[in-house]
């Protein structure tokens, strides 16, 4: 495996120093294969099992191939027909989890999850209908039978033959999502034994491997937490483990606590048990050949503390450190330091979890442990109880003080293992079977919990189940519990559930059914905070996802109150219950289920692997419960899979002078946030200026209380807030910590830069700050560094003059929508038919300003060719990153248009050097850092580099390409398939781009490109051909076409067009087919839409004509819009309320604005795919008015105060804001301006005229929400609350009315004088 992964050195072939292994193993595969086949025609015995994966990897084959090869599919085949096997209660649940982990070893997929997988294949998804579709034609079947060779042991097939299974069954399986229907029998008497105990699983698994000798242990739980803890322990050559007797018994051979620190990532998912133990457990490590360990999770797990464990190991010496949020993993933990013993104290009121980590590695301490647990009430007693047990099973003897309380003293040894430990069934997970009887009113034991048990959750049956009136009886070993008659579960009062907090969740969802009788039937469940801090927050997942069913719920500080209701009347849970990849959510919904009339859709399917992988085989064999898979990922499934929109909070950086308090005031508005200035809150905290703070204290206790500033807001306003740091921020290592750690963790610290020389003019006049001690450039060159380290993104102020600080920074909206997630320009591009993005073969932005506009006409974005721009300080090589920084500011600041970053190589057809790999990396870098919407990644760069690049993108999308000027390479022989394959590896996109020497060479081109689609058709694909030949090649391609324009210097590509010439092609050869577009409305002779429109058209090479209807008469307007080859019209008075009945659909928008001036011809439904119209017109009528308002506001830099993206959708979340907005008018367009500022999130709006009457009855008519306020005498007019924008509705060409122009002048005198205000006329 170390050969494969190697790659080649010194002219080396790959594999080559494994050759004769591989010749060998290849021959021996022969062999035995021949000998089956021979040995076995009929495939009655071994041969069946070589059967053994192949129906559903051939499925998975069928749709994956050639990104993924047969014997990785065939590996997920393997797992998903075992995991089949269990659920038909043929196969062991211990031999599917030994199967995958065999498989795993080998570097195998087990998942057509698997990153590798999803990488590879581009994230394709298999939809469960496609898998099935391919099964269907499999050799094996019988008619429309399938057939699947099924396991009932590993090495032994069920039967000799492939057996039938129902699509049902195979659906359940193949499913990410499942459905459970109320379909149990009333007479149902069910015996069911749980896996063995996650909680005493992983302690013995510890014990043992911290113990000498060997140990044998039985039921020990198969999930996803004991095997992170399996493979920590393993990597840390903590033990040895081996399986025994099919997989029943594990056998560990401890090695007494010789622990040695492993050099790679210690991985433990969403493990909460095994990140907290084997923390510990790390500490005792020695340094043999690494200095440290480190022990990560995934994003949840991130999340979680662990923050007073850290604490307590590094108070008692060893030497352990966050790696990036304080208090949750990632953990780098020193080797050879352990623990030095002695008085230990730990608060343990959060979890217990912490306390048994100590309490088991304690006995390695350099002295004697005594172990106080403080902060009050330890939570989960019953677990430490449980922890000390089992140490003395394996020969330590802990003491529990008899003089103070939770006090431990813990003696120094080794554990000496038993030779059997047997693991109890899990009492949490046996909670749900004994749910299900009490739920149904059917009977259920569980043979292997009862009094006796280690386990708190044990019980469940006593304290809750019999008080809700089922009944209970419970031996020493076993907990039978037969329900009352359905529908009879009665409410409790208040029930503590301290001892067994795990198990709340099954009690909430018995509690949503249970009645008393009375008007409200409430159940209080307290003593589980600690909930909280789970794999979720449990407590509020049970409370909205409860609140789906249609049941009130009220969170308690410590727990939960649950009003029950029949359970007839529970609702379908629209969209099903999310189960957070908690294990317990989604078991504890499923018993709902098997009572909630409507069927119960559990998302998540596959997350009861944490703890019970069988769960949903149990539901379907001995409860008898039905069940259907449910593909929600095909069901949901898009072509492009969206941007993560993110609302943690941003921090904004940089030098004093470059704009970071404007910056953030106008990022906070433009998301809809609140701004901070942290230097602001300081001088407030403190009472003093800074100036003042310095002069008093001194620079050191200013930094430290900058620094407390800094931990208040990163703890306490985690999300949805803007903050504005100090330019000295980074001066402070620990600082510099918490902002790096902070956007490693997925957050957005922002460097703000700006010219040097214009910060500099800026603090010469700036006298509210301290004069900087020594050069200002010195002062830059010195934190330049550490900005970076503390930053993910960088945007580049672009200002005129050195005091404009109320100019609006031009593209920081779109900067801001793209780092966040909320501009989705790949999905707006998607959208259309047609799409181009026009080459800039430009050597400076700035130098060809004067026709960026006209060059963007027709486009879709713009490309900015980097190694076509010349860096006056670096003549022959590509240009500095400051350089490119500074002119993807200024195409930023002239354009809206997404931007694509391009450095093109010499070899692929550019000017960039080949090798010249640092500078390319780091201009890509900063293109990801700079936040561009698209990024342009040559295949054939370095892998590491192209790993780095596609691992940090963040939000922006990559662009893989491969362009072959050479024209070594043909579409028709396969030889552009390895590029379009590793193009997937690493892109959004897929850009390949050959030569053309024949129309023929287009024609292949066309068929490779329909490949592709047809293969993968999430990824978008760019596919054309250079040259004159290939022309045809770049009129075909559909999904942004390179293009140039004539004003441009010259064209990037050989064979470019522009994109009026493709139009033009298209439109010869009919496929963009002539359409009439009119003005309706009278008077309209003078008017210049046709011209405008006509002039548009032209330019853009559309063969469409824009002519004048003048009439005042509907009729005449509906034999118009109704003829054929009608393309849309603009609609003026007098027609704007009367065509409003001839049209199909009127948008919100024109409804409450009460008027249409646009009408759009809706292609989709006027198709003949569309039954209700079967080719006619559909015209949707449109007010664009208000749109265009909007549009001059922002371009005005008036902020858009909703967190929404700018979009003429009306919004409907009714969310308020305290900026007020003015309309001068009572006219039509008011009512536009109006819907406007509302859309835009201004509120109030102010409402000013000439007439009260008509301006009261022009507020009437819109909803109350718009909050809009009569500004009608100059006391409302002082008194009201100055507009931050205002738009006039009266005409411009008449002198206004003075009472009018008096009220207008006392509203916006202060804003006017300030310079703030923004007037749109």
């Amino acid at each position: 495996m170390a050969a494969i992964r190697t790659s080649p050195e010194n002219g080396d072939q790959r594999l080559s120093s494994i050759r004769s292994i591989l010749k060998n193993l290849v021959l021996g595969s022969v062999r035995v294969k021949a000998h089956v086949v021979s040995a076995d025609e009929r495939e009655g015995g071994l041969r069946n099992l070589l059967n053994f994966g192949h129906s559903i990897g051939h499925a998975f084959e069928g749709i994956l191939t050639p990104q993924i090869l047969h014997g990785e599919c065939v590996s997920i085949g393997m797992v998903l027909e075992a995991a089949l096997a269990r659920h038909l209660g043929v196969l062991d649940g211990g031999a599917v989890a030994r199967l995958a982990k065999c498989l795993a070893s080998y570097g195998l997929p087990t998942t057509s999850k698997d990153a590798t997988v999803r990488r590879r294949s581009a994230g394709k998804h298999c939809t469960v209908n496609q898998l099935l579709s391919v099964m269907g034609v499999d050799k094996k079947n019988v008619g429309r039978k399938k057939r699947i060779v099924l396991l009932a042991g590993i090495g032994q097939t069920y039967e000799k033959q492939a057996s039938v299974v129902s699509d049902r069954d195979i659906r359940v399986i193949l499913s990410s999502g499942v459905l459970v229907q109320p379909s149990m029998s009333k007479a149902l008497k069910v015996s069911c034994t749980p896996p063995g105990s996650k909680s005493i699983s992983n302690r013995a698994l510890v014990l043992a491997a911290l113990g000498e000798g060997e140990c044998r242990v039985k039921n020990l739980l198969h999930s996803d937490d004991t095997e992170v803890m399996l493979n920590a322990l393993v990597k840390m050559k903590g033990a040895s483990f081996s399986w025994e007797e099919s997989g029943q018994v594990l056998v560990v051979r401890g090695n007494g606590g010789r622990l040695q620190a492993h050099g790679e990532e210690l991985y433990l998912g969403n493990a909460g048990t095994a990140s907290r133990f084997v923390t510990s457990v790390a500490t005792l490590a020695t340094s043999a050949t690494h200095d440290s360990s480190v022990l990560t999770g995934n994003e949840r797990m991130k999340k979680r503390p662990i923050g007073p464990l850290v604490e307590t190991l590094q108070a008692n010496g060893a030497g352990v450190e966050y790696l990036e949020s304080k208090g949750s993993l990632p953990l780098r933990i020193k080797a050879g330091q352990g623990m030095e013993g002695g008085d230990i104290s730990l608060a343990a009121t959060i979890s217990s979890q912490y306390v048994s980590s100590l309490l088991m590695c304690a006995p390695y301490a350099n002295k004697d442990v005594t172990l106080r647990l403080i902060g009050g009430k330890p939570i989960s007693q019953l677990y430490i109880d449980m922890t000390t047990a089992m140490m003395s099973s394996f020969g330590i003897h802990v003491r529990k003080s008899t003089t103070e309380e939770h006090t431990y003293h813990i003696p120094r040894g080794r554990y000496t293992n038993p030779k059997e430990y047997v693991i109890e069934s899990d009492a949490s997970s046996a909670t749900y079977p004994l749910a299900i009887a009490a739920i149904t009113g059917t009977t259920c034991t569980v043979p292997n919990i009862g009094s006796a048990s280690l386990q708190g959750d044990a019980r469940f049956a006593v304290d809750v189940l019999r008080p809700m009136g089922c009944q209970v009886e419970q031996t020493e070993s076993s907990t039978t519990v037969t329900g009352p008659a359905k529908g009879s579960l009665k409410p409790i009062e208040e029930v503590d559930m301290e001892p067994m907090t795990d198990a709340f969740l099954t009690a909430s969802v018995l509690a949503a059914v249970a009645q008393s009788g009375q008007s409200r039937s409430t159940t209080r469940i307290v003593g589980i905070a600690n909930q909280r801090v789970k794999e979720c927050n449990r407590i509020k997942a049970m409370y909205d996802e409860l609140g789906k069913f249609g049941v009130t719920c009220r969170e308690l500080p410590d727990g939960i109150e649950i009003d029950g209701k029949a359970y007839s009347e529970l609702n379908r849970p629209p969209g099903g219950v999310h189960c957070y990849d908690d294990h317990r959510v989604a078991m504890s919904f499923s018993v709902l289920g098997t009572i909630a009339p409507h069927g119960t859709l559990i998302q998540e399917r596959e997350c009861v692997g944490k703890t019970w992988p069988g769960w949903w085989d149990t539901l379907r064999q001995p409860f008898e419960v039905q069940l259907e898979g449910v593909d929600l990922e095909g069901q949901h499934h898009t072509s492009s899979p969206g941007e993560q929109v993110s609302d943690k909070s941003i921090f904004i950086i940089g030098m004093r002078g470059v704009g970071k308090t404007t910056t953030g005031r106008l990022a906070a508005d433009i998301l809809g946030w609140q701004f901070i200035d942290l230097d602001t809150r300081l001088e407030e905290s403190s009472g003093q200026s800074i100036p003042e703070m310095i002069k008093e204290s001194g620079w050191d206790a200013f930094r430290d209380r900058e620094l407390a500033i800094l931990k208040d807001v990163q703890q306490g306003k985690a999300t949805k807030h803007v903050f504005a740091c100090g330019g000295g921020i980074v001066e402070l290592q620990e600082a510099r910590r918490l902002l790096a750690n902070y956007h490693q963790a997925g957050g957005l610290v922002i460097l703000v830069q700006r010219n040097i020389e214009d910060v500099m003019a800026f603090l010469q006049m700036d006298k509210t700050r301290p004069a900087y001690v020594e050069d200002m450039r010195g002062v830059w060159d010195r934190r330049r560094p550490w900005y970076l380290e503390c930053s993910n993104h960088r945007f580049y102020s672009q200002r005129k003059g050195t005091t404009a600080s109320n100019q609006p920074l031009h593209g920081l909206d779109h900067f801001l929508r793209t780092v966040t997630g909320l501009r989705r320009s790949l999905e707006s591009i998607t959208a259309k038919e047609r799409s181009f993005f026009v080459s800039l073969t430009i050597p400076d932005v700035a130098a060809a300003a004067p026709i960026l506009e006209e060059v963007a006409v027709g486009s879709d974005a713009l490309e900015l060719r980097v190694d076509l721009l010349q860096d006056p300080h670096r003549k022959g090589e590509l240009p500095s990153v400051e350089f490119v920084a500074n002119q993807v500011a200024l195409l930023r600041s002239s354009s809206s248009l997404p931007i694509i970053f391009t450095i093109r190589t010499q070899s692929q057809g550019g000017r960039a050097p080949d090798d010249a790999h640092a500078d390319i990396k780091s201009l890509l870098q900063l293109a990801l850092h700079m936040g561009l919407e698209f990024l342009d990644l040559e295949i054939h760069l370095p892998e590491d580099l192209l790993h780095s690049v596609s691992q940090s993108k963040g939000n922006t999308k990559i662009i893989a390409s491969h362009h072959d000027p050479q024209n070594s390479l043909s579409w028709t022989n396969g030889s552009w398939v390895p590029h379009y394959n590793k193009a997937l590896l690493y892109g959004d996109i897929v850009k390949l781009v050959g030569v053309a020497k024949s129309q023929d060479n287009n024609a292949s081109l066309a068929h490779f490109r329909s490949w592709t689609l047809a293969a993968h058709p999430a990824v978008p694909v760019i596919a054309i051909n250079m040259g004159i030949q290939g022309q045809l090649s770049r009129i075909q391609n559909s999904f942004l076409t390179p293009v140039s324009h004539p004003s441009l210097p010259f064209k990037a590509a050989p064979g470019q067009l522009s994109a009026k010439e493709i139009r033009v092609a298209l439109s010869l050869h009919g496929v963009i087919q002539p359409k009439n577009f009119y003005l309706f409305g009278k008077p309209i002779a003078k008017s210049k839409s046709p011209d405008m429109h006509n002039q548009l058209f032209r330019t853009m090479g559309l063969p469409h004509e824009y002519q004048r209807c003048e009439t005042d008469d509907a009729a005449a307007l509906e034999v118009e819009i109704r003829k054929e080859g009608f393309g849309g019209g603009s609609v003026t008075i007098p027609l704007k309320l009367p065509v409003m009945d001839l049209l199909d659909e009127i948008s919100p928008a024109a409804k409450i604005i009460g008027a249409v001036n646009t009408i759009v011809v809706d292609a989709k439904r006027s198709s003949e795919h569309f039954p209700t119209h079967r080719g006619k017109p559909y015209l949707v009528g449109h007010n664009t008015d208000w749109t265009g308002m909007q549009l001059v506001l922002t371009n005005a830099g008036a902020c858009n105060q909703t967190s929404s993206v700018f979009t003429a959708t009306p919004r409907t979340d009714g969310q308020k804001n305290s900026t007020a907005g003015l309309v001068i008018g009572g006219g039509g367009t008011a009512r536009a301006a109006i819907y406007c500022l509302k859309q835009m999130g201004y509120s109030p709006i102010h409402l000013l005229g000439r007439s009260p009457e008509k301006l009261k009855a022009l507020a009437s008519s819109f909803p109350a929400d718009y909050n809009i306020s009569l500004v009608t005498s100059p006391d409302a007019a002082s008194s009201a609350q100055p507009p931050a924008v205002a738009i006039a509705t009266i005409p411009a060409d008449r002198p206004v009315d003075e009472n009018m122009l008096e009220l207008i002048h006392t509203l916006l005198g202060s804003s006017i004088g300030s310079g703030s205000g923004s007037l749109e006329q």
